[in-house]
């Protein structure tokens, strides 16, 4: 059957509209009269076509539409832990299979742990995908399990106590990103509806001097080591993306 190829390697194509962004992979082949997915709010129009490959946020978040060479090459060398201890590869997450990782802006955040809620909620769809969820968050292994015991995640939870992968996924960081009224507002709603912040977490020294003001964002990543098919990072505090568009991403 005839394919119709529309971008080929290395040509990338990149557009924002209303801080959305999409990139076309090396190579994108279409059938003829194939209409391709794309995320919500982000067209790119020919007379019959429509495509974002691989996706990236429709939320106010900062997009990366591709991830370098060298961010790919230090993810692979980034180790984090597991709830036992045991040093994982980050890369391993995602090498034999799918998963939507979500990094935490620390365990103590009140804006995390319904953004691991928000996420959780959707587990089912992801299992029936065979799609991982998995929690990582800037600090140590001691503090990962205070986090697991609370929030009873049915995901899978890692510490990055070195913050490596932050560092190497460029999350932004500040004081100006992480008190900001529409996190202000989004907090006082989540404390009405019951969430808390763990303060004796948040106030931890490596927390404190290194976790605190760095935000966190969402990837959805494998099979394969360097797929990495869509990338969210947090603009703000508790700046979580439409869960349709992750959706979209692991597991359509």
């Amino acid at each position: 059957m005839a394919y119709t190829t529309l971008f080929s390697n290395p040509l990338h194509l990149n557009q924002t509209t209303n801080h959305s962004s999409i990139h076309f992979s090396p190579t994108l082949s279409v059938k003829p009269n194939q209409n391709l997915r794309y995320s919500k709010n982000l067209k790119l129009s020919s007379n019959r076509h429509h495509a974002t490959t691989p996706s990236a946020s429709s939320s106010s978040g900062v997009e990366s539409l591709v991830l370098d060479e060298d961010t790919t090459s230090s993810l692979d060398s980034i180790k984090v832990f597991d709830l036992n201890g045991k040093e994982v590869p980050i890369s391993d997450l995602w090498k034999d299979r799918k998963a939507v990782v979500a990094f935490a802006r620390h365990f103590g955040c009140v804006l995390c742990r319904k953004r691991a809620d928000y996420l959780a909620s959707k587990k089912d769809i992801m299992d029936a995908s065979g799609v991982a969820l998995v929690l990582i968050g800037p600090g140590n292994i001691e503090q990962a399990r205070t986090f697991a015991k609370q929030m009873k995640f049915e995901g899978e939870i890692y510490a990055d106590p070195n913050h490596s992968s932050y560092e190497a996924l460029k999350f932004v960081s500040g004081v100006l990103t992480t008190f900001t009224p529409k996190a202000g507002l989004k907090i006082i709603q989540l404390y009405m509806e019951g969430y808390r912040q763990d303060w004796k977490l948040s106030f931890e020294k490596d927390t404190v001097t290194r976790g605190g003001w760095k935000q966190g964002g969402i990837i959805v990543a494998g099979p394969g080591k360097n797929n990495i098919s869509y990338v969210h990072k947090d603009r703000e505090a508790g700046d979580d993306p439409e869960i349709e568009d992750i959706l979209a991403a692991c597991c359509s």
